[in-house]
């Protein structure tokens, strides 16, 4: 079992529990901010917060009066690594030619990073065992854990895939497959744990089982605290990188 250190968890839960707010922050920063340069900061801090919510001020700032504050959006754009900011650079109109070209290597950027060779592949499977969690906070922790994944490498499985279809796959690509079954269960100390049940995929060979587990703030805030120490101990227990 891994366990975020009681030392570490005091100490991340008040700054991650501020992480919605900073995002809020550095919005009103770029939309507000009467100094170009500080508006230019806020969209490269938004882009390095890792929060899919960064993609629409970001895709707003690139309409800013400003060509320095329109080419940091798009620097941010391709920091934060959202697909869904392809739309709008691929939309914006640009007439300065020093931005067009921080615009025109966000695109690159994110086309590459769509396009890069999978490592491994994965099917995923989430259930919520505490009986107190709201359908819509299940689905966001589902879609970061997705994220998660993805930014490791990791190609996902469609659900209820038929076997030779995943074996397809691996043979494809020339990797490996995992089942990772995830569940939500509350610790006796108030808090919630993750507890990520490993696979061979699609033979379904167990590999074994990494639990992380949090307490001390509201269950959003455990769940997106515990999702990236998941996903990073999963890969190194079953060796994703080699």
């Amino acid at each position: 079992m891994r366990l975020l250190p009681v030392a570490l968890l005091l100490l991340a839960l008040p700054a991650l529990a501020q992480v919605d707010a900073r995002v809020a922050f550095l919005t009103k920063q770029l939309e507000k901010g009467k100094d170009p340069r500080a508006r230019s900061q806020a969209a490269l801090v938004l882009g390095a917060t890792e929060e899919p919510e960064a993609v629409r001020p970001l895709c707003t700032g690139l309409e800013d009066v400003s060509e320095l504050v329109r080419a940091a959006a798009a620097k941010g754009l391709a920091t934060l690594k959202e697909a869904s900011g392809l739309d709008c650079l691929k939309k914006h109109k640009e007439a300065d030619a020093a931005t067009l070209v921080a615009v025109r290597e966000a695109i690159k950027a994110l086309e590459e990073f769509k396009a890069r060779p999978p490592r491994l592949y994965v099917a995923l499977g989430l259930k919520d065992k505490t009986g107190s969690l709201s359908p819509e906070l299940v689905k966001i922790t589902e879609e970061r854990l997705k994220r998660r994944l993805i930014h490791s490498g990791a190609l996902l499985a469609p659900p209820k895939e038929a076997k030779k279809a995943a074996q397809g796959v691996l043979k494809k690509h020339g990797i490996s497959g995992y089942q990772l079954n995830v569940e939500i269960t509350k610790t006796e100390g108030g808090g919630l744990r993750l507890a990520l049940l490993c696979l061979r995929y699609p033979d379904m060979a167990l590999l074994g089982q990494v639990d992380v587990q949090a307490a001390g703030a509201e269950p959003a805030e455990l769940l997106k605290a515990l999702i990236p120490k998941a996903i990073e101990d999963v890969a190194e227990t079953f060796e994703w990188s080699t």
